[in-house]
């Protein structure tokens, strides 16, 4: 169990050394290449050390063309979350667009947008409230203000903008696939008042009909369910094998779960809850009938 970066530099490493072993190069021979001592290739490939997206380029120009363009672009992502905080005036990292949001955002929340930017699909499980990339801009300011009382309003206003900017990875191409089931408590919570509840479900119905979306709710006739030590995200990736990561989040802090018991025991988990939620098409109907009531 191990938060973000390290997570990330581990993982990197590992997909490192086997591109490397790929090319036919031990790592002295790499070091060489690109002008490094040996230990430094030790030092990335056993995630002892973050690597920067400039130092990546030069790694992979030096395994050929054994990686391909999707790969490397992931590698480079891959190094910029690996890294964590880096010195201020750092310009050796890929500028993201959360990193405006540097002085707002704890380092764990930039982690995590990191994966979700990079992923190729999450699965997530809601107990309390929409996921945040389905919120509307009332429901997350009503929620930012419930989760963060007494913040001044123009800090809600950019952790609205946050919440909204990343929501991006919906239209992007390709886009992030996201499996979502949500707790029936989740749709009768009122949050922000009946107005913004119902703005809400309208907002999920509509969501649920795209077709990189799968959207299930567990009705309360389910009763007790795994679901209930606690919602989680698991975030799938492309081209890199074995590189998927369990994301919990507590009141102070996210704890990243990657190894592979974990990954299989949420994937079990997941697998189950969706299969005693309703189907997407009767859960799409359930919320449509309650934005027409709220």
């Amino acid at each position: 169990m191990q938060h973000g970066p390290a997570v990330r530099r581990r993982k990197l490493g590992e997909e490192l050394r086997a591109l490397r072993d790929r090319s036919g190069l031990t790592s002295g021979e790499a070091a060489r290449i690109v002008g490094w001592h040996q230990s430094k290739i030790s030092r990335i490939e056993t995630g002892r050390s973050g690597v920067k997206p400039e130092d990546i380029r030069l790694l992979l120009d030096a395994y050929g063309e054994i990686v391909g363009p999707q790969q490397r672009a992931l590698l480079e992502a891959l190094s910029a979350s690996a890294a964590g905080p880096g010195p201020a005036g750092d310009t050796g990292r890929r500028r993201q667009w959360w990193h405006d949001y540097r002085g707002l955002l704890p380092q764990e929340y930039r982690d995590f947008i990191s994966l979700e930017a990079g992923a190729r699909s999450a699965r997530t499980v809601e107990l309390s409230v929409v996921p945040g990339l389905l919120q509307t801009p009332g429901y997350a300011r009503a929620v930012t203000r419930a989760a963060l009382g007494g913040l001044p309003e123009p800090k809600v206003d950019a952790l609205v903008e946050v919440r909204l900017a990343r929501q991006s990875v919906l239209r992007a191409d390709p886009p992030l696939e996201l499996s979502a089931v949500l707790d029936e408590a989740v749709l009768r919570r009122q949050i922000g008042g009946p107005g913004v509840m119902a703005e809400q479900l309208r907002h999920l119905a509509e969501v649920s009909r795209l077709p990189q979306v799968r959207l299930q709710v567990l009705p309360f006739s389910v009763g007790g369910h795994l679901g209930l030590t606690g919602p989680f995200v698991i975030f799938s990736f492309p081209d890199i094998a074995d590189l998927d990561v369990v994301v919990l989040d507590h009141l102070t802090s996210s704890l990243y779960l990657e190894r592979k018991e974990d990954l299989e025991a949420y994937g079990a988990a997941f697998r189950t809850i969706q299969a005693h939620a309703l189907p997407p098409q009767d859960s799409s109907d359930l919320i449509s009938s309650l934005a027409d009531d709220a």
